[in-house]
């Protein structure tokens, strides 16, 4: 009986050790997302936007540190990095606050935001919890025009973040067209033929805005007749 005790707890231990090994890494324990400017997330979940599981989570788009997807590379919220959805673009000036909102708080490494992979703010979280909300006063430089704004939480003590997208239009209007400033002064970046554009992107071309229809590349603005892909948006 002892005998058949004792091999039991010498199996256990050795057992142990290979089953932590296989276990995959827990999730941190912490959730939130950006809730100003409306997020596309935030959007899902106030019904701005039909979208799917989302709409009943916007706080939970977690994955491993470093990625630069809308979804945080999680397939089932795979319509947040969908460029074609009519998400609101908010009108915003060279410079931005953006709260976010927490439902569960973690011990924080970082706050980091990117427009096209380019990280242009980055706000030291101590290791410390954050409050319940927290804004941060982010500068978009050279940048202008309707963009993708990447907001990444990184998690202090697990190998995790959660990830928002936030369109804008900087020093534009609700929908990225021009703001009505002086001629020639074209607030859409500049088209370019190694770039892809999906249905609602705007580009200036030639002292005009323009408007894409839907998906396309390396097809010149002004080139594509009336029936083509792009909208004539008018001078700028």
């Amino acid at each position: 009986m002892y005998m058949k005790r004792w091999v039991a707890v010498a199996i256990g231990a050795l057992v142990a050790p290979l089953l932590a090994v296989s276990l995959p890494a827990g999730t941190a324990n912490a959730h939130g997302w950006v809730t100003s400017p409306g997020s596309r997330q935030e959007q899902c979940a106030s019904g701005t936007v039909n979208c799917g599981e989302i709409t009943y989570e916007p706080q939970s788009v977690e994955g491993p540190k470093g990625l630069h997807s809308c979804s945080g590379g999680n397939a089932q919220f795979a319509e947040l990095d969908d460029d074609s959805k009519a998400w609101h673009v908010t009108p915003v000036t060279t410079s931005q606050a953006f709260t976010w909102h927490f439902t569960a708080r973690h011990a924080t490494d970082n706050w980091q935001y990117f427009i096209g992979g380019q990280k242009i703010a980055e706000f030291d979280g101590h290791g410390a919890q954050p409050p319940a909300e927290l804004s941060h006063q982010v500068d978009f430089g050279s940048f202008t025009g309707r963009q993708k704004v990447l907001a990444v939480w990184n998690i202090a003590d697990t190998g995790n973040a959660f990830y928002a997208c936030i369109d804008v239009n900087v020093g534009g209007t609700d929908d990225g067209g021009d703001d009505g400033g002086d001629p020639g002064a074209c607030t859409a970046p500049a088209w370019n033929p190694e770039s892809i554009y999906v249905g609602g992107d705007k580009v200036s071309r030639a002292d005009h805005d323009w408007r894409a229809k839907w998906w396309t590349t390396g097809e010149e603005p002004g080139t594509t007749g009336e029936w083509g892909v792009w909208e004539d948006l008018g001078a700028c």
